[in-house]
Protein backbone atom coordinates (compact mmCIF):
# COMPACT_ATOMS: atom_id res chain seq x y z
CA UNK A 1 0.00 0.00 0.00
CA UNK A 2 1.34 3.45 -0.87
CA UNK A 3 2.51 5.20 2.26
CA UNK A 4 0.78 8.45 1.29
CA UNK A 5 -2.62 6.71 1.10
CA UNK A 6 -3.12 7.29 4.82
CA UNK A 7 -2.63 11.06 4.58
CA UNK A 8 -6.28 12.05 4.69
CA UNK A 9 -6.96 13.70 8.02
CA UNK A 10 -5.72 17.14 8.99
CA UNK A 11 -4.64 18.82 12.20
CA UNK A 12 -7.45 20.27 14.31
CA UNK A 13 -6.23 23.75 15.30
CA UNK A 14 -8.96 24.02 17.93
CA UNK A 15 -7.82 20.90 19.74
CA UNK A 16 -5.85 21.19 22.97
CA UNK A 17 -3.96 18.03 22.01
CA UNK A 18 -0.38 18.68 20.89
CA UNK A 19 0.11 18.66 17.12
CA UNK A 20 2.65 15.83 17.16
CA UNK A 21 0.22 13.70 19.19
CA UNK A 22 -2.55 14.36 16.67
CA UNK A 23 -0.27 13.16 13.88
CA UNK A 24 0.61 10.07 15.91
CA UNK A 25 -3.12 9.49 16.51
CA UNK A 26 -3.82 9.57 12.77
CA UNK A 27 -1.05 7.10 11.97
CA UNK A 28 -2.02 4.81 14.84
CA UNK A 29 -5.63 4.82 13.65
CA UNK A 30 -4.48 3.89 10.14
CA UNK A 31 -2.77 0.80 11.57
CA UNK A 32 -5.67 -0.14 13.84
CA UNK A 33 -8.25 0.16 11.05
CA UNK A 34 -6.15 -1.77 8.54
CA UNK A 35 -5.28 1.15 6.25
CA UNK A 36 -1.68 0.21 7.03
CA UNK A 37 -0.63 -3.35 7.76
CA UNK A 38 2.37 -4.98 9.38
CA UNK A 39 5.42 -4.35 7.22
CA UNK A 40 3.96 -1.30 5.45
CA UNK A 41 6.18 1.77 5.25
CA UNK A 42 4.97 4.87 7.02
CA UNK A 43 4.83 8.14 5.08
CA UNK A 44 8.25 9.78 4.94
CA UNK A 45 9.16 12.79 7.06
CA UNK A 46 8.93 14.97 3.95
CA UNK A 47 5.44 13.66 3.14
CA UNK A 48 4.23 14.24 6.67
CA UNK A 49 5.74 17.73 6.82
CA UNK A 50 4.08 18.72 3.56
CA UNK A 51 0.68 17.22 4.41
CA UNK A 52 0.41 18.65 7.91
CA UNK A 53 2.37 21.85 7.32
CA UNK A 54 4.65 21.24 10.31
CA UNK A 55 8.35 21.28 11.08
CA UNK A 56 10.55 18.21 10.88
CA UNK A 57 10.91 18.08 14.66
CA UNK A 58 7.14 17.80 15.07
CA UNK A 59 7.04 14.88 12.65
CA UNK A 60 9.91 13.16 14.43
CA UNK A 61 8.12 13.52 17.75
CA UNK A 62 5.04 11.85 16.26
CA UNK A 63 7.08 8.96 14.87
CA UNK A 64 8.88 8.57 18.18
CA UNK A 65 5.50 8.17 19.87
CA UNK A 66 4.71 5.19 17.66
CA UNK A 67 8.16 3.69 18.11
CA UNK A 68 7.91 4.03 21.88
CA UNK A 69 4.61 2.15 21.78
CA UNK A 70 6.23 -0.65 19.80
CA UNK A 71 3.92 0.07 16.88
CA UNK A 72 6.62 1.17 14.44
CA UNK A 73 10.25 0.29 13.85
CA UNK A 74 12.96 2.15 11.96
CA UNK A 75 15.15 0.28 9.48
CA UNK A 76 18.42 2.04 8.76
CA UNK A 77 18.50 3.54 5.28
CA UNK A 78 14.98 2.33 4.43
CA UNK A 79 12.52 4.26 6.58
CA UNK A 80 10.00 3.55 9.32
CA UNK A 81 7.66 0.57 9.08
CA UNK A 82 4.64 -0.80 10.88
CA UNK A 83 6.11 -3.43 13.18
CA UNK A 84 5.43 -6.96 12.01
CA UNK A 85 3.50 -8.98 14.56
CA UNK A 86 3.52 -12.70 13.76
CA UNK A 87 2.05 -13.95 17.04
CA UNK A 88 2.44 -17.52 18.16
CA UNK A 89 -0.69 -18.47 20.04
CA UNK A 90 0.67 -20.09 23.15
CA UNK A 91 -2.04 -22.50 24.27
CA UNK A 92 -1.20 -23.21 27.90
CA UNK A 93 -3.78 -26.00 28.10
CA UNK A 94 -2.26 -27.89 25.15
CA UNK A 95 1.42 -27.04 24.65
CA UNK A 96 2.75 -29.65 27.10
CA UNK A 97 0.30 -32.40 26.20
CA UNK A 98 1.94 -35.83 26.30
CA UNK A 99 0.77 -36.52 22.74
CA UNK A 100 3.25 -33.90 21.47
CA UNK A 101 6.12 -35.69 23.21
CA UNK A 102 4.94 -39.00 21.80
CA UNK A 103 5.07 -37.38 18.36
CA UNK A 104 8.66 -36.36 19.12
CA UNK A 105 7.81 -32.65 19.35
CA UNK A 106 8.89 -30.24 22.07
CA UNK A 107 6.40 -27.47 22.94
CA UNK A 108 8.08 -24.71 20.91
CA UNK A 109 8.12 -26.86 17.77
CA UNK A 110 4.46 -27.78 18.17
CA UNK A 111 3.46 -24.13 18.58
CA UNK A 112 5.52 -22.86 15.67
CA UNK A 113 3.91 -25.33 13.32
CA UNK A 114 0.51 -23.77 14.00
CA UNK A 115 1.68 -20.52 12.34
CA UNK A 116 3.71 -22.23 9.64
CA UNK A 117 7.01 -20.91 10.97
CA UNK A 118 10.37 -22.65 11.08
CA UNK A 119 11.53 -23.08 14.67
CA UNK A 120 15.21 -23.16 15.55
CA UNK A 121 17.38 -23.07 18.66
CA UNK A 122 20.24 -20.84 17.56
CA UNK A 123 22.05 -20.50 20.89
CA UNK A 124 22.38 -23.06 23.66
CA UNK A 125 24.56 -23.79 26.66
CA UNK A 126 24.26 -26.78 28.98
CA UNK A 127 26.17 -26.94 32.25
CA UNK A 128 26.07 -27.72 35.93
CA UNK A 129 25.91 -24.48 37.89
CA UNK A 130 24.52 -22.90 41.09
CA UNK A 131 20.78 -22.37 41.08
CA UNK A 132 19.45 -18.82 41.66
CA UNK A 133 17.35 -18.24 44.77
CA UNK A 134 13.93 -17.96 43.09
CA UNK A 135 14.39 -21.22 41.14
CA UNK A 136 15.82 -22.90 44.25
CA UNK A 137 12.66 -22.09 46.16
CA UNK A 138 10.52 -23.72 43.50
CA UNK A 139 12.77 -26.80 43.27
CA UNK A 140 12.90 -27.06 47.08
CA UNK A 141 16.72 -27.02 47.14
CA UNK A 142 19.18 -24.73 48.86
CA UNK A 143 20.06 -21.48 47.02
CA UNK A 144 23.38 -22.01 45.27
CA UNK A 145 22.94 -25.79 45.06
CA UNK A 146 24.36 -27.30 41.88
CA UNK A 147 21.72 -28.10 39.26
CA UNK A 148 21.64 -28.79 35.55
CA UNK A 149 21.16 -25.52 33.64
CA UNK A 150 20.00 -25.39 30.03
CA UNK A 151 19.99 -21.88 28.48
CA UNK A 152 18.79 -21.40 24.91
CA UNK A 153 17.47 -18.84 22.45
CA UNK A 154 14.57 -19.75 20.20
CA UNK A 155 13.92 -18.19 16.80
CA UNK A 156 11.05 -18.28 14.32
CA UNK A 157 12.04 -17.97 10.66
CA UNK A 158 15.39 -16.59 11.81
CA UNK A 159 13.91 -13.99 14.18
CA UNK A 160 14.77 -14.40 17.89
CA UNK A 161 11.59 -14.51 19.98
CA UNK A 162 12.36 -16.25 23.27
CA UNK A 163 15.11 -16.81 25.84
CA UNK A 164 14.66 -19.79 28.16
CA UNK A 165 16.72 -21.16 31.03
CA UNK A 166 15.77 -24.47 32.63
CA UNK A 167 16.95 -25.61 36.06
CA UNK A 168 16.75 -29.37 36.67
CA UNK A 169 17.87 -31.36 39.74
CA UNK A 170 21.36 -32.57 38.94
CA UNK A 171 20.71 -36.12 40.13
CA UNK A 172 17.91 -36.36 37.57
CA UNK A 173 19.90 -34.92 34.67
CA UNK A 174 23.50 -36.06 35.13
CA UNK A 175 24.50 -38.83 32.75
CA UNK A 176 21.37 -38.48 30.61
CA UNK A 177 20.56 -36.77 27.30
CA UNK A 178 19.19 -33.86 29.32
CA UNK A 179 22.82 -32.69 29.41
CA UNK A 180 23.17 -32.90 25.61
CA UNK A 181 22.63 -29.85 23.42
CA UNK A 182 20.02 -31.87 21.55
CA UNK A 183 18.09 -33.90 24.12
CA UNK A 184 16.28 -35.84 21.41
CA UNK A 185 12.65 -36.28 20.29
CA UNK A 186 10.12 -34.73 22.63
CA UNK A 187 12.66 -32.49 24.36
CA UNK A 188 13.74 -32.59 27.98
CA UNK A 189 10.27 -33.45 29.28
CA UNK A 190 10.38 -36.73 27.35
CA UNK A 191 13.80 -37.44 28.91
CA UNK A 192 12.54 -36.58 32.40
CA UNK A 193 9.68 -39.03 32.01
CA UNK A 194 12.13 -41.69 30.84
CA UNK A 195 13.84 -41.28 34.22
CA UNK A 196 10.64 -42.44 35.90
CA UNK A 197 9.13 -39.02 36.63
CA UNK A 198 5.78 -39.02 34.83
CA UNK A 199 4.70 -35.38 34.58
CA UNK A 200 1.47 -34.45 36.32
CA UNK A 201 1.05 -30.66 36.23
CA UNK A 202 2.69 -27.31 35.52
CA UNK A 203 2.42 -24.06 37.42
CA UNK A 204 3.15 -20.83 35.55
CA UNK A 205 3.66 -17.29 36.82
CA UNK A 206 3.60 -14.51 34.22
CA UNK A 207 4.76 -10.88 34.42
CA UNK A 208 5.24 -8.15 31.85
CA UNK A 209 8.12 -5.71 32.08
CA UNK A 210 10.60 -3.86 29.94
CA UNK A 211 13.62 -5.92 28.87
CA UNK A 212 17.10 -5.54 30.24
CA UNK A 213 19.70 -4.18 27.84
CA UNK A 214 21.05 -7.70 27.26
CA UNK A 215 17.59 -9.16 26.65
CA UNK A 216 16.72 -6.40 24.18
CA UNK A 217 19.95 -7.08 22.30
CA UNK A 218 19.49 -10.86 22.21
CA UNK A 219 15.88 -10.57 21.06
CA UNK A 220 16.42 -7.63 18.70
CA UNK A 221 13.85 -5.48 20.48
CA UNK A 222 13.41 -1.80 19.70
CA UNK A 223 12.44 0.97 22.12
CA UNK A 224 9.09 0.56 23.83
CA UNK A 225 8.77 -3.18 23.29
CA UNK A 226 8.00 -5.10 26.50
CA UNK A 227 8.61 -8.75 27.26
CA UNK A 228 6.72 -11.46 29.07
CA UNK A 229 8.60 -13.16 31.87
CA UNK A 230 7.09 -16.59 32.40
CA UNK A 231 8.38 -18.91 35.12
CA UNK A 232 7.07 -22.47 34.88
CA UNK A 233 7.49 -25.27 37.43
CA UNK A 234 6.91 -28.85 36.27
CA UNK A 235 5.78 -31.43 38.84
CA UNK A 236 5.75 -35.21 38.64
CA UNK A 237 3.03 -37.52 39.96
CA UNK A 238 4.68 -37.56 43.38
CA UNK A 239 4.47 -33.77 43.62
CA UNK A 240 8.22 -33.30 43.15
CA UNK A 241 9.35 -30.25 41.18
CA UNK A 242 11.51 -31.67 38.38
CA UNK A 243 12.17 -28.50 36.36
CA UNK A 244 11.90 -24.74 36.63
CA UNK A 245 12.00 -22.83 33.35
CA UNK A 246 12.55 -19.06 33.41
CA UNK A 247 11.51 -17.65 30.04
CA UNK A 248 11.72 -14.19 28.50
CA UNK A 249 9.37 -13.82 25.53
CA UNK A 250 9.22 -10.99 23.00
CA UNK A 251 5.98 -9.12 23.68
CA UNK A 252 5.07 -8.80 20.00
CA UNK A 253 5.68 -12.45 19.11
CA UNK A 254 3.28 -14.18 21.47
CA UNK A 255 -0.37 -14.30 22.36
CA UNK A 256 -0.92 -16.11 25.66
CA UNK A 257 -4.10 -18.19 25.66
CA UNK A 258 -5.49 -19.98 28.72
CA UNK A 259 -8.52 -22.26 28.89
CA UNK A 260 -9.98 -22.39 32.39
CA UNK A 261 -12.69 -24.77 33.64
CA UNK A 262 -15.87 -23.17 34.93
CA UNK A 263 -16.36 -25.63 37.77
Amino acid sequence: MASDAVLVRRIDPASDRAVFRQIADHLREAVQTGSMSAGDKLPSEAQLMEHYGVARMTVRQAIQELKAEGLAVAEHGRGVFVRARPPVKRLASDRFARRHRKDGKAAFLAESETVGAKATVDRITVEEAPVPADAAERLKVQPGAIVAVRSRRYSLDGRPVELATSYIPVELARGTRIMDHNPGPGGIYARIEEQGHALDRYVEDVWTRMPTREEAQLLGLGPGMPVFRLVRTAYDLEGQAVEVCDTIMSGDAYQLSYELPAH
